[in-house]
Parts: C-alpha cells; sequence; structure tokens
C-alpha cells in the first residue's frame, strides 16, 4: 500500500505540475494576447497620431498660404489704392488743361471764367461723390476739433467772442474724420 500512496502522491504531483503548467500557460496566453491588445492600441494611436500630424500641417501651410495672400493683398490695396480716384480726377485735368490752352491764345475772359467755374463744380461734385464735405466755420463757435486757430481778433461785439470771425483756409471732412482742419481767425 505503500507503493501505492507514493504512486498517488506521485501522480497528485504530477498532477499539480500539470495543472501548474495548465495555469502558466493560460497566465501566458493572458499575458500574451494583452500585449498583442496593447500593441495593437499602441499601432492606432500611431496611425491617429499621424493623421493628425498630417492635419495639422495642412492647417499651417493653409494659415501661411492665407498670411500671404492677405498680405499681398494689403500690399497692392497701399499700391493701387488710390487708383480710382485718381482715374475720377483726368477729366478734371482735361478740362484745366482746356483752360489754360483756350488762355493762352487770348480767348475771351467771360468764357475763361466760366470755364473755371464749370471746372471748380465739377471738382466740388467730385469730393461730394466721394463724401469729403466742407468744414462751416465762420460765425460757428470755435471747435479745436475742427478748427486751427491761426490768430486771435478782438470780436466786434460780445456775441462773437469764442466763435470763427473769418475763415482763411478751408477745412474738410471726409465722413466723421477731419481731412484737414480750417484755418480760422478767432474772436476775442
Amino acid at each position: 500500500m505503500a507503493k501505492k500512496n507514493i504512486k498517488s502522491k506521485k501522480d497528485i504531483q504530477d498532477m499539480k505540475s500539470k495543472q501548474a503548467q495548465a495555469q502558466a500557460t493560460e497566465q501566458a496566453q493572458d499575458i500574451e494576447n494583452a500585449v498583442e491588445a496593447k500593441d495593437k492600441e499602441i499601432e492606432d494611436l500611431k496611425a491617429q497620431l499621424e493623421k493628425e500630424k498630417n492635419q495639422y500641417l495642412f492647417l499651417m501651410a493653409d494659415f501661411e498660404n492665407f498670411r500671404k495672400r492677405v498680405l499681398k493683398e494689403k500690399a497692392d490695396m497701399l499700391k493701387y489704392g488710390s487708383e480710382s480716384a485718381m482715374r475720377d480726377l483726368l477729366p478734371v485735368v482735361d478740362d484745366f488743361e482746356r483752360a489754360i490752352d483756350a488762355m493762352s491764345k487770348g480767348g475771351d475772359v467771360d468764357s475763361l471764367k466760366e470755364g473755371v467755374d464749370l471746372i471748380y463744380s465739377k471738382f466740388v461734385k467730385y469730393l461730394e461723390r466721394n463724401k469729403v464735405v466742407p468744414i462751416e466755420s465762420t460765425g460757428k463757435d470755435f471747435d479745436d476739433n475742427l478748427h486751427e486757430a491761426i490768430t486771435t481778433f478782438p470780436a466786434p461785439d460780445e456775441s462773437m467772442r469764442g466763435k470763427v470771425i473769418d475763415t482763411v483756409t478751408k477745412g474738410y471732412m471726409i465722413d466723421d474724420k477731419v481731412l484737414r482742419h480750417a484755418k480760422v481767425v478767432v474772436g476775442q
């Protein structure tokens, strides 16, 4: 019987050894599966990172192209911005040339005056189309935002004190911005 017990103990040890081996194999398989899963996850993350990196590079390239285009448009605007204004002034220059030509031929003074008046009115209309308007000054209260006092003069009466007595150079505004301050004489 002792031999049977020994055999049984040996069988038990073999069985335990086989169970331990089976468990070790199962654990090794689980670890291998976990490693494969992590490797797949790493590969997926690498692929996602590469995709996002490419998207970022395309976005940066698009932004750089946009920036260059805006700079070029801005430079062109500065370079050619006055083109329209200058083109609209050319007919006025043509009229002045005709007036100068007529004066050199010794034309009638009244017709020359009429021609200059027409040129002036055409030029004023051009300014109005471009929202340039004169600043009304004479008789108005002095406003240092609109006027530049070049001198003061004793006011003829108390009501003219602090008011513009005379406008030496007319001022102009474009929309709500002063283009040129009116040079005025202020009553004191």
